[in-house]
């Protein structure tokens, strides 16, 4: 049996390779690798969404901690994997455990790893689990085990509630103020997943009329994607347009992850919220400091940066990269496309929660509709419109085979435009001259081949989209 740690920890179809079994040889790796981190006082925080057994495999990660004598902290509920995280940090704890598969499918769940500053594992962590997974396994190792109520009475394991904590400190990196006085009326739309109604409850003491969609507990998730992009969000947008509501925020399975809907019901990716979030945190609240972003992600940021005189760094997909120049420090905001972004002085993690209600704090102080804000972002720093495609692959494909495949294919133009530059620094990454770009790699999580492009308008962004899978299909 072989496990791989992807971009994020570990993900897999639920009875198929995510079996209890499975998890507690998982589990005594993490156990085993926290032990080495901390052999005095080890500790650890597990957290879990609201997928199918997601709270029973928590309490099986718990059971084997405490059996090892690692000091355990279990969230009575499902929770946002970003209040997990800060929990991490806020507990001083040596580690972190997410049951989660994030953005997944419902029939997938999984583990994210977290480490003592509250972000994700660096990819050299989650390959040392492996390792140490593997040896358990060599030397026909079995886990260790505690019953959950014998923990729990030995005081091995605390359940506690990690909300408030994370609620309070995300107090102190938004105006609820400002926010409060706006009067917004906003539809949260949870996705089923574990940061249903976290927003709302950050708003309920203040003047912001809320309504929930999707903030039941469902496991299938409705039969889609908990991903909060335009194509899921189809409930969203109507309730949007069939009332008198000024935005909608969506949050993706485990709420690290963050979308919108204007109130004429158009998607708000969200390239369009970080470089909004950027444009007023440097504006309006005049906080410096470099500006990170992925591969695959809008080059407004590029502009923005450069206008306030900032150094932007671009790094592959994956948010551990941002995170680790976020510890460094001197870092104001960091993201990536697919919707994690956090800001100076948070935990080094996506948080879709935080951005959310950011979002609604630009809106506040603008006094302006969100579909204008984006009007005017892109009149200033735009035109930018932008599009992915996910690729099937018929069989896999490394990714140095892919990224030399198109090296060598790399042509002079695209659809009439010159190629300028081209980056492998995850994938490949055509540059043109009309300030468009086009991005082909291999996802770290799924068996597909993700296309990228951005450019001043539909018809360009579709003609590199369409070049774009003609290459990728010569894999």
């Amino acid at each position: 049996m072989s496990i791989k740690f992807g971009t994020d920890g570990w993900r897999a179809v639920i009875s198929d390779t995510f079996t209890f079994a499975n998890l507690r040889l998982v589990s005594q790796a993490m156990a085993d690798y926290i032990l080495a981190e901390n052999s005095t006082t080890p500790s650890v925080v597990i957290g879990f969404d609201t997928r199918f057994l997601s709270d029973r495999y928590a309490a099986e990660v718990a059971r084997v901690m405490a059996a090892n004598d690692i000091q355990t902290w279990l969230a009575r509920a499902d929770t946002p994997t970003p209040a997990i995280s800060y929990a991490v940090v806020n507990k001083k704890a040596t580690a972190g455990v997410m049951i989660t598969a994030s953005h997944n499918a419902p029939r997938y769940n999984g583990v994210k790893l977290k480490s003592a500053f509250g972000g994700s594992a660096s990819p050299e962590q989650n390959k040392r689990i492996e390792q140490l997974l593997q040896r358990n396994q060599e030397s026909l190792r079995g886990p260790n085990l505690m019953e959950l109520e014998a923990g729990i009475r030995a005081g091995r394991i605390v359940k506690f509630d990690p909300a408030w904590a994370y609620y309070e400190h995300l107090g102190t990196l938004v105006d609820l103020d400002i926010v409060s006085g706006a009067e917004l009326r906003v539809v949260c739309d949870g996705m089923y997943g574990s940061g249903r109604g976290s927003i709302g409850e950050m708003l309920t003491r203040g003047r912001t009329r809320v309504q929930n969609i999707r903030a039941e507990m469902n496991p299938g998730f409705g039969g889609i994607h908990p991903e909060p992009i335009a194509k899921h969000l189809g409930m969203l947008i109507s309730t949007i347009q069939s009332g008198h509501w000024d935005v909608g925020l969506a949050t993706d399975g485990d709420a690290d992850r963050i979308g919108a809907v204007d109130a004429r019901g158009q998607f708000v990716d969200p390239h369009r919220i970080f470089a909004l979030v950027l444009r007023y945190l440097l504006e309006k609240r005049g906080w410096t400091g470099a500006v990170v972003r992925t591969v695959s992600t809008t080059r407004m940021l590029d502009r923005i940066a450069a206008d306030h005189g900032l150094p932007l760094v671009e790094t592959p997909v994956g948010f551990n990269h941002i995170a680790d120049l976020m510890i460094a420090n001197g870092v104001v905001m960091g993201g990536e496309e697919s919707g994690g972004m956090s800001v100076k002085g948070h935990i080094p993690e996506g948080d879709g929660v935080l951005m959310g209600l950011l979002l609604l704090e630009v809106m506040a102080e603008a006094g302006k509709p969100l579909h204008a804000l984006v009007e005017e972002l892109l009149a200033q720093y735009g035109p930018a419109q932008y599009a992915r495609t996910d690729m099937k692959l018929t069989r896999p494909v490394a990714k140095e085979t892919m990224v030399k495949l198109l090296l060598d294919l790399a042509p002079a133009a695209i659809s009439g435009v010159d190629v300028e530059e081209v980056q492998t620094t995850d994938g490949v990454k055509y540059y043109l001259a009309d300030g468009s770009w086009l991005l082909i790699r291999p996802s770290g999580t799924e068996p597909v081949l993700r296309v990228y492009a951005e450019a001043p308008s539909d018809a360009r962004v579709a003609a590199l989209l369409a070049f774009g899978e003609e290459m990728a299909a010569k894999a």
